[in-house]
This record gives structure tokens, C-alpha cells and sequence, in this order.
């Protein structure tokens, strides 16, 4: 017989989480969720981070979610405090990273009526989550935070909101400890299989094609394998940095408009493709011509079936796990499948110029933290494609970025998640520029109240670069609105408690990072780079 309590809404809330192993949630406290938060400070299983606004705390929830494989949870009132996740949730969502927001609504008998801070909060996210729940009853809640949960994390995992009107959270009803729901991934089918190898059996120069999707489904190990029986070349996404070690002498580089001349060269001159969790978007097909990838056979493997569809005309399309379809590849490899293919040269070092550039910071950085390998989050603009092209990712979940909808202002919630997600047991790196950081610089306030080791470095270009880069490219160089008047970081981080320095010279960067690492604190490197750099 199945023994109940009788609890309240917020009460379960708190326990499914216990449950469900998470050890930290995010959020910003209003009105409608004070239930919630009232139980969080009554237990000390679950830490809460207070983000200094509720779009990082989605980004905060990601970055955990993305170093620690678990769902992230967030709390917001209503109104505004929902409001400001959409962005967080439309990153979350194109990217693939399971959180959960749980959001606080007006009280039930008052809705419907432009009662204060209410919105129709499913209505304005449906198009940018799996999964929009409207709790209506408190016997619905538990149910439904554990199908939440598993929307959130089967398949091509993704945001999900809880919408809760305020009187519910504070109602009681019988808390059942339902079981745990279990994803039941589909087999690959031996047929699949046969076709595949059949396919590279005929092929006479093969390459992968290496997305985000394997991070996503852990198969970095049967990827390594496979190349490694099979001496097939490996390209990658910018998602998909980390996925192959970059290393690794089959590894030719990253794809696409921002990519390598080498590795786009060997996509061109391979007769077949085998896509793993790669979504082929503007950013990589605005490098060739549809004539060019048309002409290939591919081979596309994504466990979200619309992928499938949407920018690459597939031979044999596949919809099933990636780290199950690479394990039957390797179970049924004949011995004689082995190329070696490889027409092209190793990528060349760029020539070092005199002055003092972004890219010899990020080379700096890989040398100085090559050793211990440290997440890295970066934000969106020129320093970050100076980071991919510069930095070498050798293991998986290393590398945070925004790839879907390219928001600046991730970086650093994500940074924070991340180091959280770590227990602060190892320092995270942020890159990000001037303009990225000035987006939500206030939480360098969290990095000090939970002394996080979040190692943040700045390139100021005086400017937003990569928007300035596009004017001189396609507007005569009118630079209009792309230049800042910043204040000055390193006051601006001491004024939180944080250390910071400057650096203007390349003599300077090993011992800034130097001090950076020494600290198990936050710490604040502003490099002052040319504004007329591009990427």
C-alpha cells in the first residue's frame, strides 16, 4: 500500500527536487513563487543562486545544466519576472540543454482580469519550449513536475515551463512520491546498420561531420574509436568543439563560415558525408553552395527528427541515438574498412603579426591552461571566434557558447552555472568582450557573494567588433552606433570586491593569467586590443 503526505504545492515542488538528485536551482523571488522559496529555506539539500535578473538565471540554469548533465531549475514571479526568460528559454531551446522554469502566475480567481504582473506567459513561450504546463489544481502538480521533467530530458533535451497561479502554490494535497519516469531510447535497427556500411564501404573519401549532438549524447568515446579503426577524417561544428579532440591527427578543423580553409576544402573534395548531430545551419552552408553538399552522399544521424528536414537533402536519414548507432557501427565493422584519406595539408599556424592581437591571447590561454583543461563560456562577437580558432578543446563539455541564437549576454550567467555545477572544485574561464559584458555585468556581484572561481577575461575593442566588422564589409565601413564609451573594468570590479588588472602588451598576458589562477576567487583581466582587429 502506497503511503501519502498531505503537503503543500511549494512543499512537493521542493521534495521532487530532492528526488531528482538537483543540489542548485536559480531565480529571482516575487510575490507569486514566495511559497516556493519558503520552503527552499527550510532545507539545505538544494542551494538557491540569486541572479541579478531572471534571464541569467535561465542562462545560469543552462550553464549547470550543460556542465552537469542535470536539469536546471529556475524560479520567476509573474509578469516580468516570466517575461524576462524568454530569451534564456529560446537559447535553451534551439541549443538542446534541459531547464525547467517554474513560474509564478496571479492568483486563480483573478485571472483573466489585467490583474497586476499578469500575462499570458504559455502563450507568449509556446513557440520556444517543448512543453507548456498550466497547473489548474494542486492533485496535478506532481504529476506534471515529473513529466516536465522527462520532456526536459529525453530526446533532444530542451526547456519546459510550469506556469502556477500564487493561491495553488500554497495549497495542500497528497504528495503520492511517484516513481521516477525512465526515456526508453529506440533501438538501432541492423538494417540501419548495413546500410551505412555499405555506404562507406563504396565511399573513396569519407568524413564526419562532428556536431553538437554527439556531446549531447555522450558518444565522444565510440567517435574516437571509430576514427581510430576507421582512419576517417573529422570536421566539426562550432557546437561540436570538444566532441573529437582537436588534437587528434584526424582532426582538420572547424566548418563553415567562421571555419578553417582546410577543413572546409576537405568537406568539398569528400565524395560522403556522415553528419552526427550536426543541424547544417546559415552559418555553415553560407560557406558552400547547395550544388556542393548536394552531390554528396550523407548520411545524417539526429535524435531530433526535424533536423532531418530542415538544411540538408539526406541519402539515409537516421533519427535515433547517436552513442547507439556509433556502438552497432563498431560491433559490425568488418576489419578491412580502413582510408586513408587525407588530401589535404595539416592546418598551417597563422603568421604571427608584431602587434598584439586576440588570437595571441586565446593561444596564451591554451598554453597557460592546457594542463587542467577548464570549462570555458564565451560570449558572441569576435572573441569568441578567436576563441574557437585558437584554443584547442580536447574533451568533451568544455566549451560554452550560444550556437542557435548566438545571445549576447550568455557567456556569463553560464560561466556561473557552470561553476556551480563544478562545486567551485575548478576555476571556469569566461571570454567575452566589451559590449558582451555590459549586458549583465551585475552578477559579478554572485561571483562574490559565492567566491566562485570564474575567471573573467575581457577584450575591449572599444566597440561592438563583429557588428563593426560587418560595416566595413557591407556598408563602406559607416560605423554607426558600434562604438562604446566604457567605464573602467578593472575600478568597475574592485568596486564588487573582485581583483582585476590590465593588459596592454603581449609581455603581459602569461603573468596576468598567472595571477588570475593563483586565486580560488573570481578575478577580472581587461586586454585592450586594436578596434580595427577582425576575425
Amino acid at each position: 500500500m502506497q503511503i501519502t503526505e498531505v503537503l503543500t504545492t511549494s512543499k512537493i515542488i521542493v521534495k521532487t527536487l530532492q528526488k531528482l538528485s538537483i543540489d542548485a536551482v536559480f531565480g529571482y523571488p516575487g510575490r507569486a513563487v514566495l511559497g516556493i522559496y519558503d520552503e527552499l529555506s527550510k532545507q539545505n539539500d538544494i542551494k538557491h543562486y540569486l541572479l541579478r535578473h531572471e534571464q541569467s538565471a535561465v542562462h545560469a540554469a543552462e550553464g549547470y545544466a550543460r556542465t552537469s548533465g542535470k536539469c536546471g531549475f529556475v524560479f520567476v514571479t509573474s509578469g516580468p519576472g516570466a517575461s524576462n526568460t524568454v530569451t534564456g528559454l529560446v537559447n535553451a531551446y534551439l541549443d538542446g540543454f534541459p531547464v525547467i522554469v517554474i513560474s509564478g502566475q496571479v492568483d486563480s480567481r483573478l485571472s483573466g482580469k489585467n490583474s497586476f504582473q499578469e500575462i499570458n506567459f504559455a502563450e507568449i513561450i509556446k513557440s520556444c519550449t517543448k512543453a507548456v504546463f498550466k497547473i489548474e489544481s494542486a492533485a496535478e502538480l506532481e504529476t506534471t513536475l515529473l513529466q516536465a521533467y522527462l520532456i526536459a530530458m529525453s530526446g533532444k533535451k530542451g526547456p519546459v515551463v510550469i506556469d502556477i497561479p500564487q493561491n495553488i502554490l500554497l495549497e495542500e494535497t497528497e504528495y503520492k512520491n511517484l516513481a521516477l519516469p525512465s526515456d526508453k531510447t529506440g533501438e538501432v535497427s541492423s538494417l540501419d546498420v548495413i546500410r551505412v556500411l555499405e555506404v562507406l564501404n563504396s565511399s573513396k573519401s569519407p568524413l564526419i561531420v562532428c556536431g553538437g549532438g554527439v556531446l549531447h549524447a555522450k558518444a565522444s568515446k565510440e567517435l574516437l574509436q571509430f576514427v581510430n579503426r576507421t582512419n576517417v577524417p573529422v570536421v566539426s561544428t562550432m557546437m561540436g568543439l570538444g566532441a573529437f579532440p582537436q588534437i587528434h591527427p584526424n582532426y582538420a578543423g572547424m566548418i563553415g563560415i567562421f571555419g578553417e580553409k582546410t577543413a572546409n576544402e576537405l568537406l568539398l573534395n569528400s565524395d560522403t558525408l556522415l553528419v552526427l548531430g550536426a543541424r547544417f545551419n546559415d552559418r555553415i552552408t553560407d560557406a558552400f553552395n547547395s550544388k556542393e553538399l548536394n552531390s554528396k552522399t550523407i548520411v545524417q544521424v539526429d535524435i531530433n527528427s526535424k533536423e532531418l528536414i530542415l538544411n540538408l537533402s539526406s541519402d539515409i536519414p537516421l533519427n535515433i541515438d547517436i552513442k547507439g548507432f556509433l556502438k552497432a557501427l563498431l560491433n559490425n565493422l568488418p576489419e578491412n574498412l580502413h582510408f586513408d584519406y587525407f588530401p589535404t595539408e595539416a592546418v598551417s599556424e597563422r603568421i604571427i603579426e608584431e602587434k598584439f592581437t586576440t588570437a595571441k591571447i586565446m593561444k596564451a590561454l591554451y598554453t597557460f591552461t592546457n594542463d587542467f583543461a577548464p570549462v570555458i563560456a564565451a560570449e558572441v562577437g569576435q572573441h569568441q571566434i578567436s576563441l574557437v580558432k585558437n584554443y584547442k578543446f580536447n574533451s568533451p563539455g568544455k566549451l560554452l557558447v550560444s550556437g542557435g541564437l548566438g545571445t549576447m549576454g550568455f557567456g556569463f550567467p553560464a560561466a556561473i552555472g557552470a561553476s556551480i555545477a563544478n562545486e567551485n572544485k575548478q576555476p571556469v574561464v569566461l571570454v567575452t568582450g566589451d559590449g558582451s559584458f555590459q549586458m549583465n555585468l551585475p552578477e559579478l556581484a554572485v561571483c562574490k557573494e559565492h567566491n566562485l572561481p570564474v575567471k573573467i577575461f575581457i577584450i575591449n575593442n572599444s566597440g561592438l567588433g563583429m557588428v563593426r566588422q560587418l560595416q566595413d564589409e557591407q556598408f563602406s565601413g559607416r560605423h554607426y552606433e558600434t562604438e562604446l564609451t566604457n567605464p573602467d573594468f578593472v575600478m568597475l570590479a574592485k568596486s564588487y570586491g573582485i581583483d582585476a588588472v590590465r593588459v596592454v602588451r603581449e609581455d603581459e598576458i602569461i603573468p596576468a593569467l598567472g595571477k588570475a589562477f593563483e586565486t580560488e576567487a573570481p578575478f577580472v583581466i581587461e586586454f585592450v586590443t586594436d578596434p580595427q582587429e577582425v576575425v
